[in-house]
């Protein structure tokens, strides 16, 4: 066993790791050490109540989880943090990273990132306010140019953050193009807080380039390449890929699972899940039968579904 191994944290991605696939990941695969909800924001005035469902404590058995907030304003921020201490949270993971463009332009997410005023005045404030909560920023190295995250590396620098994850994409690329690992060591080598690297994280030797190249990481953040193989953190903590069989019993296992879960949560009849399954697949099993993963995408039908699920998994 690799005595260096560095721990992996989740990375939160709305629409799909949400309770009910934490817990299965969880249980059935592992390997990670702490997972983060998709980020609670503010929408029409009140906090989205699925998003405070799913950072529900009792809807996270057993795990390590960050809730994640995004608001362009301390008021807004104040209010999902109280909501957090309200549940025993004592850690809180602040997005300075997501790049949809429709919450970018009300400076949201990576669209907080050239204005660094604004980053200043959020981030003092709320660690400022609360001591006793253990901080962190996920962020983008921009929205326009990777000077932006060094503009505030500073600021980081001199915030009580319990870590940092850096994403070295701009914002304005959403998830296109190619990372920058230049721009990534940029900031690497300024930065003097524990530094996670998050992006294009696909199989376990790009873990190993990523952590050969940034030997001081303290950690990796792992989105995508988590939902399309979901063995890809014991896979690198254990040094050897899982047997065909028995990434196809786990596949198995949790698409049962979270299909039984959905199907017990969800009050919208056989449509509503169905469309609540494809994402599901959307990453998973990329290199997996694609006349299957097509009928699991196209078909309007459960029965239809569940067969092209089963020819799926036989095929692996």
């Amino acid at each position: 066993m690799n005595d260096h191994l560095l721990p992996i944290h989740f990375a939160p991605l709305q629409g799909y790791t949400d309770a009910v696939y934490r817990r299965a990941h969880a249980r059935i695969f592992g390997g990670i050490e702490t997972y983060y909800s998709p980020f609670v924001r503010i929408e029409h005035g009140e906090i989205r109540r699925r998003d405070v469902r799913d950072a529900e404590p009792g809807a996270n058995p057993g795990l390590h989880l960050i809730p994640q907030l995004i608001a362009p304003e301390v008021d807004k921020a104040e209010r999902i943090i109280s909501l957090f201490i309200e549940k025993g949270y004592r850690e809180v993971d602040i997005n300075l990273g997501c790049p949809f463009p429709v919450l970018a332009k009300r400076h949201n997410g990576a669209g907080m990132l050239p204005y660094p005023e604004e980053v200043r005045t959020l981030l003092s404030t709320i660690t400022g306010k609360h001591p006793d909560i253990r901080f962190s920023v996920k962020l983008r190295l921009g929205w326009e140019r990777p000077e932006e995250s060094l503009a505030l590396l500073p600021l980081f620098n001199e915030l009580p953050l319990s870590h940092i994850i850096l994403h070295p994409r701009l914002g304005k690329q959403q998830y296109k193009g190619e990372t920058d690992p230049e721009g990534f060591k940029a900031f690497y080598e300024g930065c003097n807080k524990p530094l996670f690297y998050n992006g294009d994280l696909l199989t376990v030797e790009d873990i190993r380039s990523v952590t050969t190249r940034f030997p001081r990481l303290a950690g990796l953040v792992i989105g995508r390449g988590l939902l399309a193989n979901p063995a890809l953190a014991l896979e690198y903590r254990q040094g050897e890929p899982l047997s065909a069989d028995e990434m196809a019993r786990k596949v198995s296992r949790l698409h049962t699972e979270v299909y039984e879960s959905y199907r017990e949560q969800l009050q919208g009849g056989e449509l509503q899940l169905l469309m609540k399954m494809k994402s599901f697949w959307e990453y998973l099993l990329p290199d997996g039968d694609r006349k299957s993963k097509k009928t699991i995408h196209k078909t309007t039908k459960l029965s239809n579904y569940q067969a092209a699920v089963s020819n799926l998994l036989a095929a692996l």
